[in-house]
């Protein structure tokens, strides 16, 4: 995966560089310091992913997201920042992810398998397999989810062109975000604007279930159940994510998963 990286500050440029050197197959085609500098580079080294500040002079990494948005063939964009009061803006231009200062190692590295992922799938199919990833079960052709009650089977999440339906099943995580959750799925994130609450009784608890009051975590992308310490619970997701138990969840987080 070629990655250009873009931050005003040369030390997020040095840390982020190093702890990418660590991710497999990745390359670091360039860096820049600036939106437009960080435009000129995008159209000479067409980079896979670009990994964007937001508030940088000359050219804000919202604002060059959206200038590359009518480019063809435009990077996957993830935004690293100190801001969180940015996330809705930086889903409102399809960036991948959205991630916080200071980034841990591992969460750089879930987020850049999420590209690879993606990448991987629109590389096989396009973008129509993007869209069949979330409207799948709107069409005629694809059987119907299996009836749960008055639970949803899907969540519709306003977009900058328009809402798009992120079925049930294909969420692997839910987390918190002030007054917005993610939708975490092995493609995007998706965000919202809603409570944890408002979510959690809209969907199926024998589908997924509340670990924590910031996260809700599907059961089929649990891999493993980790024993830190006593009376500690710790889950491990298909995507490497590792999420503590909260103490007020344990209880119906082992009968879900049949502990």
């Amino acid at each position: 995966m070629r990655i250009l990286l873009v931050d005003d500050e040369p030390l997020a440029l040095e840390r982020l560089s190093f702890a990418l050197r660590a991710i497999p197959d990745v390359e670091i085609v360039g860096t820049a310091s600036d939106g437009v500098q960080a435009r000129e580079k995008i159209t000479s080294l067409k980079p896979d992913l670009a990994i964007l500040d937001i508030q940088m002079p000359g050219l804000s990494g919202i604002d060059l997201a959206k200038a590359l948005a009518g480019t063809p063939r435009p990077p996957e964009i993830m935004f690293v920042t100190a801001f969180n009061q940015f996330a809705l803006d930086a889903f409102n231009v399809e960036a991948v992810d959205y991630l916080l200062k200071p980034v841990s190692f591992d969460r750089l590295r879930i987020a850049i398998e999420r590209v690879r992922r993606r990448l991987s799938m629109l590389a096989a199919g396009g973008r129509v397999t993007d869209l069949k990833l979330v409207t799948r079960d709107l069409r005629d052709d694809v059987e119907p989810p299996l009836p749960r009650g008055t639970y949803d089977s899907g969540i519709w999440v306003p977009g900058r062109q328009g809402s798009v339906r992120v079925p049930i099943d294909t969420i692997d995580r839910i987390e918190a975000a002030r007054d917005y959750v993610l939708l975490n799925t092995p493609y995007k994130s998706y965000i919202m604007r809603a409570k944890m609450n408002e979510i959690e009784q809209r969907i199926d608890p024998s589908v997924i279930v509340r670990v924590h009051r910031s996260h809700m975590v599907r059961i089929g992308a649990v891999t493993e159940v980790e024993r830190p310490g006593k009376g500690l619970l710790r889950l491990l997701l298909a995507d490497g994510t590792r999420l503590q138990v909260g103490p007020n969840y344990q209880g119906q987080v082992v009968k879900s998963l049949g502990l």
